[in-house]
């Protein structure tokens, strides 16, 4: 196995809630997964088989977020509601893309950039204000 940078979940990410902590844990291991399979360049189908897993995952997080969010009255749910439609967009396009090139390069540096960087931010500044929220409300 090639010397690579890993895509981890650090503690800077945690929001303080642990279902929602456990889920981005298993989000970017899955994502460090794929991109590892894509550059070791594995099969096709390996990669596409944890490409849907991930987009299926993703999915199943935002929908249990936001079953969190309305429990709570959260008043920012449809906005945060729209960043996951948002992203989840993104993943398609970026599955198309996959679709019809493959595990190139540049989709790697499209999953690793565009992905990660959508996550991180998306936790510090969307999820953590949820929780916060969740907390006064205890």
């Amino acid at each position: 196995m090639e010397d690579r940078m890993r895509i981890t979940f650090d503690r800077s990410l945690e929001t303080g809630d642990a279902e929602i902590d456990g889920q981005h844990r298993e989000l970017f291991n899955r994502i460090d997964q794929l991109l590892a399979s894509s550059r070791e360049r594995r099969s096709r189908e390996e990669v596409e088989q944890m490409l849907t897993f991930l987009g299926d995952y993703v999915v199943h997080h935002f929908a249990a977020e936001e079953r969190m969010m309305a429990q709570a009255d959260y008043p920012a749910l449809e906005v945060h509601r729209a960043e996951h439609v948002r992203f989840v967009h993104e993943f398609t396009l970026l599955y198309r893309e996959f679709k019809a090139e493959g595990p190139t390069t540049l989709f790697i540096i499209r999953v690793g950039n565009r992905v990660t960087n959508w996550l991180r931010e998306h936790i510090y500044r969307t999820d953590r204000t949820f929780v916060e929220h969740q907390k006064t409300r205890r």
